[in-house]
Parts: structure tokens; sequence; C-alpha cells
């Protein structure tokens, strides 16, 4: 009997066990918003062996620079940071209450255990929620930041002190990477860690295959997107680049309760998905999904109505205005400590930011009008 044709391609493995590895320490490490200079080191001392050189902002944004004297200047860039607590007010009984850093979910916070990070290192504590037994009443009330609360297993504010935590400590989720059913990388900050990663196996492929590239490749792994994009704002006046190619994740709509009429219909597994939106250049666009179509990588469309709400918005408006474009990551569960993507996806984000670089032109003009 005759094989049957197919539309999907073949896949193309990238992810190898090396890099596998690194990526499992590199999600299971602490970076909230502000405080992400331990998963800087390693990414740098992950990225170092295929880059020029390197640069550290201020604020700790990390730069690898591949052909640094190249008058002409491209930007591949993912975000470092993850969503996190501070500790905001500590009672008489040792109870402590927190505010967000970044967009934490307080819905998932009961019963899950943290890790309050000191100057005296880590204190082990959870989030208290009151047993099921005791919740009386013919409305249940729901989580919020009034009543989720922070139990370290001390009895007063001063047990609480002694230990090193103090009002301005960040605290994080203690969950770390898993594969599951040998098709989803599980955990964690993968919102945006995974773009930290997969731009930094794009450096690993020009390396291995010994690419020379006709202008400057810079590649950004940027702090603070979960507040307001501000790492990305401020390297980019820094570096003054000409194209930025951005990563991050989107959100995968075939799960339970989201509309697809407003948020679109993608999917895990169907492969990147490029953005429509005022950021968006529809010249350097075009040229993303032109690389593609002749790589044969799968990939899906977004349309966002004012902003796409990552790090492109940046990079776009900076500068008097850089042809700026988004790969996004289909993500499940975003800004919990379940966050899933499919394996075969973060391959072919690799693959399409390296097809497109392969692309492009020293001095390439991307205006409509010329």
């Amino acid at each position: 009997m005759a094989k049957k044709k197919t539309d999907t391609p073949e896949h193309t493995p990238v992810v190898n066990e090396t890099s596998l590895s690194f990526f499992e320490k590199y999600i299971n490490n602490a970076s909230p918003t502000g405080f992400e200079w331990k998963g800087q080191e390693m990414w740098l001392e992950y990225i170092k062996p295929y880059i020029d050189e390197h640069y550290v902002d201020n604020y700790g944004t990390a730069v690898g620079i591949i052909n640094k004297d190249a008058e002409y200047k491209v930007v591949i860039e993912a975000h470092a940071d993850e969503i996190s607590w501070f500790v905001n007010y500590i009672t008489s009984d040792g109870l402590i209450y927190v505010i967000r850093n970044g967009g934490s979910d307080h819905q998932i916070a009961p019963s899950k255990r943290v890790n309050i990070h000191t100057d005296n290192g880590v204190v082990k504590a959870v989030f208290g929620w009151p047993a099921i037994h005791t919740r009386g009443g013919e409305k249940e009330e729901a989580p919020t930041l009034k009543n989720i609360s922070l139990d370290c297993g001390a009895t007063s504010k001063e047990e609480v002190e002694k230990l090193g935590i103090h009002v301005g400590c960040v605290i994080t989720y203690e969950d770390e990477f898993m594969v599951l059913n040998d098709r989803y990388y599980v955990g964690r900050a993968l919102d945006n860690r995974a773009g930290g990663f997969m731009i930094a196996e794009v450096a690993r492929l020009l390396k291995e295959n010994n690419i020379k590239l006709p202008f400057g490749l810079y590649i950004v792994n940027a702090v603070q997107e979960e507040i307001g994009l501000r790492g990305a704002e401020m390297i980019a006046h820094h570096i003054k680049p000409n194209v930025a190619i951005v990563t991050d994740v989107t959100h995968d709509t075939t799960t339970p309760m989201i509309n697809k009429i407003t948020q679109g219909d993608l999917a895990c597994g169907r492969g990147p998905v490029v953005s429509y939106a005022p950021a968006v250049q529809t010249n350097l666009n075009k040229l993303l999904i032109a690389a593609a179509q002749k790589a044969n990588i799968p990939f899906q469309r977004q349309a966002s109505s004012r902003s796409t709400g990552t790090d492109t918005d940046a990079f776009a408006y900076s500068n008097g205005g850089v042809p700026s474009a988004l790969i996004s990551l289909p993500l499940r569960y975003m800004h919990t400590t379940v966050e899933m993507i499919h394996k075969e996806d973060v391959d072919n984000v690799i693959r399409l930011i390296y097809e497109s670089l392969l692309t492009i032109e020293a001095g390439q003009d991307f205006r409509y009008i010329r």
C-alpha cells in the first residue's frame, strides 16, 4: 500500500542533550524582575563560545555580540525576567503579605511553596489557605492580594526578621522544569527564558555552521519586560539597531475558558507565530514568512490591536523607528508554575530566526516608500 502524502513538513530537531541540560538549569534558576543577574550569568556562560564579545548594562540586560565592527546592526531579542512577589507587610504573629512584581496571579498562589530571597540566602515558605472544612457560608471567599499570605514557620515579626526577611525581599515559586509525555517542556518562567534559550541556540547554530554574517548581530537578553518593557527600552537606545527580531511567548488558545473570537486560534505544536500589529514592520514580517516558507517551517499568524505587549514595541519605537518583528512561541497556562511549550515549536522558532538572519543583507532598506 502506498504511503499517504501529508502536508505536515518533516520535523528538523535542533535542541541537543547539552543544550537541553542548560535549558533545564536555566529555567530552574530564579530570575525575578529586577533581580535577574544570576540567570544572566548562566546565560552568558552558555553563549560565550558562540559570540565574539559581550556587554551587560547597568540594570542587567546582557548582550552577546558577533561581528561588532559592522556598521549595520541586527538584534535578536528575548527577555530574562520572571514574575514574582515582594514582601510588603509582616504581621505581629509572623505572617507575610505580598504585592506583585510583574503579572503574578493571586488565584494560583494558595498552597504553593515559595523561596524568599534574602541577603542571607533563600528562606522557604508557603502560601497558606484555610482548610475546606472551615470555609462556611453561601459564598466562598476567593484568593485576593488582601487575603493570601505567606507562612515561613515563624510566630512573630521579630522571628521573621531574624531569618533575614524584610519588606522588599523578592519571592519566587520553587516549581521546576520537567518534560511531559516526551512532547512538552513544562516549568515556571518559560515566559520568557525559553526565548533567551532559543536566541542562544541561534548563536550556537551560526557558530557550528561557520556562518559569517554581513552585519553585526546583537543577541539581547533583556531585563524587566514584565513590568513595562523597561530593559528593552534602555538597551535599544544603547545599541541603536537597524533591525530587531524579538521572540516572546503567546497564548495557546485551545485550552478551556479561552475565547478564540477575541484571542485567535493558536496552538502548541503548530509552529512559531508571526504577528501583525502597528509595531511590526510589514516588509520585515514578509521576510520572516518567506524564510519560513523556503525552509518548510510551519507557522501560525496572530493579530494584535494596538500593541504586541512585548519588547517588539520598545524596539520599534526607539531611535526614530527601528524595523521590528515578533516571532512568538505558543504557550499554555501563561504566568503559572506549569507553563507548557511544545518541543517542536522550540526547534522551529530557533530555525525561523536562524533562516531569517541568513536572508538579511547588510544595509537592507525596509522602508515602504523610497
